[in-house]
C-alpha cells in the first residue's frame, strides 16, 4: 500500500518522530512522509509512532492508499528537503 505520513508535534519529540518515519518512507517536505510499505511493515511504524509521541498534545495522520502505484503527484515550488529514496 502507498502511505502518506504526515504528522504534527511537539518539537520536543518532532525528530523522533521523523528518525522514525525515515526508516519506513520518503521524506518529501518538513512534516510529510511517504512510500510504499507492506502492511507488516506499516503496522511496526505506527507501533514505533505510538511509542514516542504524547497523544494529548501530538497527531500523526497516516493516509492510505489501497495500491502498488503511487499516486499522481505535481510539485510546485521549492521542494524543503532531499528526497531520501529507500532501496
Amino acid at each position: 500500500m502507498y502511505v502518506i505520513m504526515v504528522y504534527d508535534v511537539n518539537v520536543k519529540r518532532v525528530n523522533k518522530v521523523l528518525k522514525i518515519g525515515r526508516k519506513y518512507l520518503n521524506w518529501t517536505l518538513r512534516s510529510v512522509l511517504e512510500g510504499l510499505l507492506t502492511e507488516e511493515l506499516y503496522e511496526n511504524l505506527k507501533e514505533e509512532i505510538m511509542r514516542v509521541i504524547n497523544t494529548e498534545e501530538d497527531a500523526v495522520y497516516f493516509y492510505l492508499i489501497d495500491t502498488y502505484n503511487a499516486p499522481h503527484k505535481t510539485i510546485i515550488g521549492a521542494t524543503p528537503g532531499e528526497f531520501n529514496f529507500i532501496e
